[in-house]
């Protein structure tokens, strides 16, 4: 009887495709829906205390760092928290082999030194409201996915404008349920943002690409910004005039720490997940694409890495490359292991069939599914190409660099494309045209990354205009290592000579561009993968078409669902807007015999200390206040410095340098990942797995105060202790 019962409990939780113990991320306006369920489960505060449009709520304090991550005003001068990983590239433009803010960590001492950021912005809610009706209004149901788009966007422009008509805000509307629902935020962004401070990189980065995804995890992950303003509190482009941001709210910052079981919650802005897709997406995921992301990300690393070995400005040239490669390379193999563990595409298939069964006398959702399936089928060899052109064909410089000529030469005698398309070549010229001794060390990378994808996509298939003129291998590599050789690209002070008087109506100039040979060998692997090879249709039409179709589809489906199970709370999927997730700290079990404990310290760093290993050097500095166990207020009841903890809050991409906080609506983490073995969540959430690692804000403190004696700043902040 207890095993059938255990069974029942099982089926029901993988057919029914609502959210689960702590799944789900919540629309902040909508939230007093789950109030109740919030406080049950242990929060002290109310709905409006997280978002009132009226006085002052905690949505005040949070904000989207630049465009895909999250941060927190955490003092009335706009001092703000996000993750070191956040703030990297940043960190990196401000350093020098002679200045390297990087290793060694930067800490402005009055805010004078606060270093500018052109191009960061912090965007702060200022109010959603729904709009659907307005958003919807003209379409019909007969309306194909591309005509009813035009009139979604026409609609969207016009509600934008009505809504922040005479103000300074800025209108974002997004879709939710796969375009069932609409809802507009009103944004207050602000473009003058400051470096402040960051640890050096053993401990904003400590554990390297190593431990990123893992737990137990000892990275301090933060960095410090301050937002300016103008005058009038408004934002104002960058100037030595501005003063510092007033936030209508910051938060208060526990130094109480926290105990398993205790009541959590992360407010930030998560980027995409994919909760209610067929098992068609999942296996395309799990079984096409991640396969070959992984493969080629391998390549990229590790020549890149063994060239970071070779000197400190090598180390710093790829130091934002590898970071952000790593990231997704790491990310989708957990997550592919989390689908086949759980029998993911199994799981689907299961919630499928019982959606067919209770589909099947009602016409509007009786076939949704079977057409679904034929539109995948098609799909996948499409999606199979791309993912070879993006991960492979796309993954040297040469190959990034042949792309931004493509533009160039498509832009023609358009004013506007040739200034955009001129400018991107510009940046990238900056990037790599430095000094001669890391352009040649450069090259020798490049060329070999440019052969070993090229050679991997010909081998599995996918790049089949190789085959005209190449009886072998051996004759693709000697063709491949001749179109490096002889691009101008590949030449600085020709390519650089060409752009100074390109002119984009002029045929002579045009035709330097489509001679040249890595222009011609990207054309053609375009054509295959995005667009016509050989007389076949149009594969990037082809693509959209049948993704418009899906999600035509998808949006029937969703919604049959939701009237399927009319009680369940269902969470709109992630899309970068502000979002609410709920849960408790709690460690877990990732195999058998072995349970995870829910929070780390600065004993562990100790342990990992590795001085061989980059990754796994520990600070003379933070071995020294170990010792002496100098930790000020900010130790725990034991005695012992915490590092990080985790926690059952559902996040993604995008939930880096979220606020993480406690019952009471006081921060006491920053979320900056997921444990390897729930990375599946943005597919499939499971409860025994799922965890968010956040750093605990006592040692974010720590470091300011101890390690980096920036105690002004933590004299700006609210401390409850």
């Amino acid at each position: 009887m207890m095993k059938k019962t255990l069974f029942l409990a099982l089926a029901a939780l993988i057919i029914a495709p609502a959210a689960v113990a702590d799944e789900g991320m919540w629309i902040p306006m909508l939230l007093n829906r789950n109030e109740a369920a919030m406080q049950k489960a242990g929060m002290h505060i109310s709905a409006s205390d997280i978002y009132d449009v009226n006085q002052a709520s905690l949505k005040d304090a949070v904000v989207l760092f630049g465009s895909g991550c999250s941060g927190e005003f955490v003092s009335p001068e706009g001092l703000l928290l996000t993750n070191h990983h956040c703030g990297y590239s940043y960190i990196v433009s401000h350093s020098t082999v002679e200045h390297d803010y990087l290793t060694h960590g930067f800490w402005a001492m009055d805010r004078s030194q606060e270093l500018p950021c052109p191009g960061l912005t912090a965007t702060r809610l200022v109010r959603m409201e729904e709009v659907t009706a307005e958003v919807l209004d003209g379409v019909e149901p007969s309306m194909s996915e591309s005509d009813r788009q035009t009139v979604v966007d026409n609609n969207i422009k016009a509600v934008s404008e009505r809504l922040t008509q005479g103000t300074h805000y800025r209108c974002v509307i997004k879709p939710f349920y796969y375009g069932n629902q609409y809802f507009a935020y009103i944004n207050e962004v602000f473009t003058d943002v400051r470096l402040v401070g960051t640890p050096p990189s053993n401990i904003g980065k400590f554990g390297g690409d190593t431990d990123n995804w893992m737990w137990p995890r000892h990275t301090g992950d933060f960095s410090v910004f301050r937002v300016y303003a103008g005058k009038d509190n408004k934002p104002a482009e960058y100037s030595k005039d501005n003063q510092p941001y007033h936030p209508l709210r910051h938060l208060e910052i526990s130094l109480k720490g926290v105990d398993e079981g205790d009541f959590t919650f992360v407010f930030g802005y998560p980027g995409t997940t994919r909760r209610y897709v067929t098992h068609d997406a999942v296996n395309l995921a799990a079984n096409v694409e991640n396969p070959i992301r992984i493969a080629m990300r391998d390549i990229r690393l590790r020549n890149y890495k063994a060239a970071q070995e070779l000197s400190p400005a090598l180390r710093l040239r790829y130091a934002t490359p590898v970071a952000n490669i790593a990231n997704g390379w790491k990310k989708w193999q957990g997550e592919t292991l989390g689908i086949n563990r759980l029998h993911g595409v199994e799981q689907k298939r299961s919630q499928e069939a019982a959606f067919r069964r209770w589909a099947a006398g009602k016409p509007e959702y009786r076939n949704v599914l079977g057409q679904l399936e034929s539109l995948y089928k098609r799909l996948r060899p499409v999606a199979e190409r791309r993912v070879w052109f993006s991960e492979a064909i796309l993954a040297s410089d040469l190959m990034q660099r042949a792309q931004l000529l493509h533009n160039l030469y498509m832009a023609g005698n358009d004013t506007d494309r040739l200034l955009k398309a001129g400018g991107a070549i510009d940046r990238s010229n900056a990037r790599l045209f430095d000094e001669d001794s890391i352009w040649q060390a450069h090259l020798k990378v490049d060329r070999a990354i440019f052969v070993e994808t090229f050679i991997a996509a010909w081998r599995a298939g996918q790049a089949p205009y190789m085959d005209k003129k190449h009886k072998s291998e051996a004759d693709v590599r000697k063709t491949l290592n001749r179109v490096f050789d002889r691009s101008i690209l590949n030449n600085p002070d020709r390519f650089a000579a060409f752009m100074d008087q390109y002119d984009g109506e002029n045929k002579a100039d045009r035709k330097t561009i489509s001679k040249d040979p890595a222009f011609e060998l990207l054309s053609v692997a375009r054509s295959y993968a995005l667009g016509r090879y050989n007389g076949a249709e149009d594969q990037n039409a082809l693509y959209n078409r049948m993704t418009d179709s899906i999600n035509l589809l998808m949006r029937t489906y969703v919604k049959g669902m939701m009237e399927m199970y009319p009680d369940s709370n269902f969470f709109p999927d992630a899309n970068l807007t502000l979002r609410v997730a709920y849960g408790h700290v709690e460690g877990f079990r990732p195999r058998d015999a072995v349970r995870y404990t829910h929070y780390s310290t600065l004993d562990g760093i100790i342990e990992k200390e590795n001085p061989d290993i980059y990754d796994y050097v520990v600070e003379p500095r933070l071995k020294e206040l170990w010792r002496s166990r100098d930790y000020g207020p900010f130790a725990n009841e034991l005695g012992e410095m915490p590092v990080a903890f985790i926690a059952t809050n559902h996040t993604t991409g995008g939930n880096s340098g979220s606020p993480v906080l406690d019952a009471d609506g006081r921060l006491i983490g920053i979320n900056f990942d997921r444990c390897w073995e729930g990375t599946m969540s943005d597919l499939l959430f499971d409860p025994a797995y799922c965890r968010n690692i956040s750093l605990d804000v006592r040692y974010c403190l720590f470091i300011i105060d101890r390690f980096a004696g920036a105690s002004h700043l933590i004299n700006e902040m609210t401390l409850v202790r």
